[in-house]
């Protein structure tokens, strides 16, 4: 009776949880039928004409939808390949220092970035990065004229891949060095008895221990390559570096909120669901296939 009555209390604990998602997730799609209409808020949805497809192919002949797409896929992928690479070589490195307290000050450093708002490092980002800023002030020392990182658009978004790896990674690693913890100590020691160095150590025995958690870590990263991090696009880019800037989350803003567009805003956030949930099934596939990762 103890039993039932404490997993009844686990299930009433989730409640509101579940609220919040049917109220903010689930609802919402609902409203997705304006992608099929010609949507105006002074009509409504039930008096608004529908025109069928047309939205859709409107996105597909319009040259801004695929430079978004190209950007949002561009920006998403190389941050999720490359803070995978230097999360788990961090790791690593990190899982050879000796000295505990050096190492617990070193993880703590690393991964506090990710608990600071978009809000906060975006206004350090453009104080640095500024023509008067402290990384061009140092580039001036060695002769290099003023860069502007923020307002080039060959530049940007490499900003945006590098300050998202900086804030991102350290968390990343979290997972990676928990994975190496469980690798069993008799392992190592028989490799030294063996003749092994540290650096054959890593690469024969701590890299292939954490495989599995890698590819679970990767293949769950897949859903995600559409999301590009609008918290960080928004409060860092400008008019000037749309064409390499702007991803699909910034753009169903811009267009759907600030110009008025409802339809289009709302047709490009619903294909962007619909590939993500093919991506998630796919993700969650290469999960189960390789790393033998279920949910269900």
């Amino acid at each position: 009776m103890q039993r039932k009555s404490d997993t009844l209390a686990y299930y009433l604990m989730s409640v509101p949880g579940l609220v919040l998602l049917v109220a903010f997730t689930f609802v919402p799609l609902f409203y997705s039928v304006i992608a099929f209409q010609k949507f105006t808020p002074a009509r409504g949805i039930a008096n608004s004409p529908w025109v069928g497809l047309d939205n859709f192919l409107f996105l597909l002949r319009i040259q801004d939808a695929w430079e978004v797409f190209g950007n949002t896929l561009f920006i998403a992928t190389l941050k999720i390949v490359l803070i995978l690479i230097v999360a788990v070589t961090f790791a690593l490195l990190l899982n050879e220092v000796r000295f505990a307290s050096a190492k617990r000050a070193i993880q703590t450093m690393v991964y506090l970035p990710h608990f600071l708002s978009w809000v906060i490092l975006a206004g350090i980002l453009r104080t640095l990065l500024a023509r008067e800023g402290l990384v061009n002030d140092v580039l001036g020392w060695f002769g290099v004229a003023p860069i502007p990182f923020l307002g080039q658009p060959a530049i940007f978004p490499w900003v945006i891949i590098g300050s998202d790896i900086w804030k991102e990674f350290g968390f990343e690693a979290i997972i990676y060095l928990a994975a190496l913890t469980s690798i069993d100590p008799t392992l190592y020691e028989v490799a030294e008895m063996d003749g092994a160095n540290r650096l054959q150590k890593m690469i024969y025995i701590s890299l292939p221990s954490i495989a599995p958690t890698i590819i679970l870590v990767a293949s769950l990263g897949i859903s995600n390559v559409l999301n590009a991090n609008f918290d960080q696009i928004y409060n860092l880019y400008s008019p000037i570096v749309y064409s390499t800037g702007d991803v699909l989350d910034t753009y169903v803003y811009r267009v759907g909120l600030l110009q008025g567009q409802y339809s289009i805003g709302t047709t490009v956030g619903l294909l962007k669901t619909v590939v993500s949930l093919i991506l998630i099934g796919i993700s969650y596939w290469i999960a189960d296939r390789f790393a033998n990762y279920r949910i269900f």
